[in-house]
């Protein structure tokens, strides 16, 4: 692959992004983007923001903004492989915007397999935080970002 700013694992991106730095977690979806943060020391990752998707235009300056505010140095995306491994039509276009957003923003990045963390994230609201439906499909979208931003800080870790 060309793309220059595309790293194939944890410690890949570790080693890009230097000393006290975050990394911003997204978990996109065709309306909304879930944003998640981690601290400066890659230990935990805080849900922040659903971006509603209405341009290209507005979400780059919305991750933008965040980057900016939250010292981040490397960008995590949720990657929607299919349930045997393979990359279907999400997946592609879950390539496509990483490669569109890194035109615009130079950062590391690297696509983490988020299989099943949707449903993850919501059985945990249901279950231990008795969220009603209304409450999880607002909380969602940033929670399965937070969800998929922790596997790689848990990853990390362990380097």
């Amino acid at each position: 692959m060309s793309d220059d700013f595309r790293v194939n694992n944890p410690a890949e991106l570790k080693a890009k992004i230097g000393s006290y730095k975050a990394l911003i977690g997204l978990d996109l979806g065709s309306k909304t983007i879930g944003v998640a943060v981690s601290d400066l020391l890659l230990t935990a990752a805080n849900p922040i923001i659903t971006i509603q998707r209405t341009s290209f235009a507005k979400d780059i300056a919305e991750l933008k903004r965040i980057i900016k505010e939250k010292e981040v140095a490397g960008m995590v995306y949720g990657f929607p492989l299919q349930m045997n491994g393979e990359i279907g039509e999400r997946a592609q276009e879950t390539i496509k915007f990483a490669e569109k957003v890194t035109k615009e923003i130079k950062l590391p990045y690297l696509l983490w397999d988020e299989r099943l963390s949707s449903s993850a994230v919501e059985r945990i609201m249901i279950k231990d935080a008795d969220l009603s439906r209304s409450k999880r499909k607002k909380n969602i979208d940033r929670a399965a970002a937070s969800f998929i931003l922790q596997g790689v800080l848990d990853s990390i870790s362990y380097l």
